[in-house]
């Protein structure tokens, strides 16, 4: 029995669920194809977690990984990642000012 859509996304959305995830994929988004070494030295996070964590992204299809020699370089498994990465951002801006705006009022009424 195939997995209903709604679970298939919220599969997806826990692959994002970890820091680590999300800044490699910010990273990939704003800088393109990044070898293991530069992710490491850009998120503060031992080598074997990272590991683990890019293990995480490339298993879901997140993003992809490929060989030049000895070095591993990773980049997003497609153009669509960056876009939603985007729009995370956007939506996040977007409820920060609404919440700075309540704040702007509940200081207000606190001192008038």
């Amino acid at each position: 029995m195939p997995v209903p859509l709604y679970q298939a996304k919220a599969d997806f959305f826990r692959t994002l669920g970890h820091p680590a995830r999300i800044r490699v994929l910010e990273l990939l988004q704003e800088e393109g194809p990044l070898p293991v070494r530069d992710l490491l030295t850009r998120i503060d996070i031992e080598a074997s977690s990272l590991s683990q964590q890019l293990a995480v992204l490339r298993r879901a299809g997140v993003v992809i990984a490929s060989r030049e020699g000895s070095t591993v370089v990773y980049a997003l498994a497609t153009p669509e990642l960056a876009e939603l990465m985007g729009a995370a951002r956007r939506i996040l801006t977007d409820m920060l000012a609404d919440q700075g705006e309540l704040l702007a009022e509940l200081r207000a009424e606190t001192t008038g």
